[in-house]
């Protein structure tokens, strides 16, 4: 008979049997991952469903791009909330999550809107093939990215080249330079403005010219974004900003993209236009360097300023024989339209001819998507169109 500990283990294991402080735990399941939802969720009839879980949240909404309210969630017995729109336009939108005063990006939608200050999710409602940012089985042009280092505001950037479809290195193409606006960065004509789509389609079309696009970083003070919007309170910071960007775009991106690719010379075969910020800076670039750009544009211009005097010391009525084209267009339920307007005004003053342009919409891409397919065709055709 066994009187050791060891031998009483062994009878008790012999009989199946052991005591609690020999029994090894039992493994701990796996813990499964909810289901995942599906959000965007586009309907036939173009209604969209957003779900986001957050089970101890107490208030949820979304915001999207375009809509003055915000559109109230409501939360299952899962802890998923949701909510379904009104059928929408077809067209892209950025939208985002507000769970009890915290902004968030969509966890179940890959797609992004990128932003260096207010990032959201996208979704694409589509449409018809008709419409212009809408890829179509048609020839696409390519995207290039370049970096550089920038002595003219002293920090590495980078910048996009939009070749046309069949781009032949042989041949002389005319330039858009397409700026973003504030808080944007140099991809996003591209990222969200689906201007290589617009164009691929336009210039299939037979509406547009095969051209090239350069897209740089608007930033001359990158320092502007440290304050947000509040920036633009500092007339100095401003003009610093334009400065500097005119300086990198003009000594630095420019002869980079001339030794890079064929463009065609003379002042005819370049244009500049922007968004908001950078429609400010198409024009404060533009409209001071007549020498290079002969078509000019500029889509819901914000952060001129009224000094208008001071920022076109030389604009007037002799520009008119100059100007190919100054197409300055707004929505008119941006809240930037009024200063729009009054720079119309100034311009008319002055006797310099320009087209005025006033679409539906507020300060938003659906807006900006429709005035570059509205302004690339007037760009290099023979006569232009600078009416007052």
């Amino acid at each position: 008979m066994l009187h050791t500990r060891a031998g009483r283990v062994l009878i008790l294991f012999a009989a199946g049997v052991l005591p609690a402080w020999t029994q090894a735990p039992a493994p701990a399941r796996p813990q499964l991952p909810p289901p995942r939802l599906q959000s965007p969720e586009v309907q036939p009839d173009l209604r969209v469903t957003f779900r986001f879980r957050a089970p101890n949240a107490k208030f949820v909404v979304v915001n999207r791009e375009g809509l003055q309210a915000p559109l109230p969630m409501q939360k299952d017995a899962q802890g998923v909330w949701s909510v379904t729109t009104d059928p929408l336009p077809p067209d892209f939108y950025g939208y985002s999550f507000v769970a009890d005063g915290v902004s968030l990006i969509d966890p179940s939608n890959p797609l992004i809107k990128p932003n260096l200050l207010f990032p959201q999710s996208m979704m694409h409602v589509p449409g018809p093939a008709s419409l212009p940012w809408e890829v179509n089985d048609v020839p696409h042009g390519t995207i290039h990215h370049h970096f550089y280092r920038s002595a003219a505001v002293g920090d590495d950037r980078d910048y996009y080249v939009y070749t046309p479809p069949g781009y032949d290195a042989q041949q002389a193409y005319p330039v858009l330079c397409l700026l973003h606006g504030y808080s944007d960065d140099a991809s996003a004509w591209t990222a969200v403005g689906r201007a290589h789509v617009i164009l691929d389609n336009l210039i299939a079309q037979g509406k547009v010219r095969p051209m090239i696009v350069v897209m740089p970083l608007g930033y001359g003070a990158p320092e502007i974004l440290t304050e947000g919007f509040a920036a633009f309170q500092h007339p100095e910071l401003v003009r610093r900003n334009f400065d500097k960007f005119r300086e990198a775009l003009l000594n630095e991106v420019i002869p980079q993209v001339e030794k890079t690719y064929h463009l065609a010379s003379g002042r005819d075969q370049w244009a500049i236009a922007g968004l908001s910020m950078g429609g400010a800076e198409s024009l404060y670039t533009g409209l001071n360097d007549l020498d290079r750009f002969a078509w000019i544009g500029a889509f819901s211009t914000g952060g001129l300023g009224e000094k208008f005097d001071e920022e076109f010391p030389d604009l007037d009525a002799k520009a008119n024989s100059r100007l190919r084209l100054l197409w300055i267009a707004c929505g008119t339920e941006d809240r930037l339209w009024e200063a729009n307007r009054r720079f119309r005004q100034w311009l008319t003053s002055k006797g310099v001819r320009h087209t005025a342009i006033d679409t539906l919409g507020a300060h938003t891409w659906m807006v900006w998507r429709r005035n570059l397919a509205n302004f690339a065709p007037l760009l290099f055709r023979g006569g232009g169109s600078s009416a007052p």
